[in-house]
């Protein structure tokens, strides 16, 4: 697996982000906005996050998240990096953290999905993920 060492400017924190962090890097990032309980009720649902935060600001930079059972469904959620940090490698470091934690804790074979939009496909090729196709994607309107 690819690994990337981060610049000693940040740090890489194996848990959630407080609340109002989680919600302002959304929207920051471009991401839809939600509101405190929106972004409470989903860090309380994660099977596993992690964010990295810039250490002379402690500001959150980075994130994302994994959903699933733990058992074989895993889905990789809200990669979100702030515009001032993007193109650092922050991206990369937060999908090979959760790739990493999937296969290292769960059974063998694991289903790992995510939703790509445009800015991440590009990252999410390198690291292996491939169109569903002729699956597609759906949501509820």
């Amino acid at each position: 697996m690819f690994s990337m060492t981060l610049a000693d400017r940040y740090e890489l924190i194996h848990d959630a982000p407080p609340v109002d962090a989680y919600v302002a890097l959304r929207t920051d990032a471009g991401l839809s906005p939600k509101t405190v309980e929106q972004g409470a009720a989903a860090i309380a649902g994660t099977w596993f996050f992690c964010h990295i935060r810039e250490r002379s600001t402690a500001q959150v930079v980075a994130m994302g998240r994994v959903i699933g059972d733990g058992g074989w469904y895993f889905h990789i959620a809200d990669i979100a990096t702030h515009p001032d940090h993007q193109r650092m490698g922050l991206g990369r470091a937060v999908m090979d953290t959760l790739v990493a934690r999937i296969q290292d804790t769960a059974p063998a074979n694991p289903y790992i999905t995510l939703l790509a939009d445009p800015p991440g496909r590009r990252l999410y090729e390198q690291i292996g993920f491939v169109e569903t196709a002729p699956t597609v994607g759906m949501r509820r309107s």
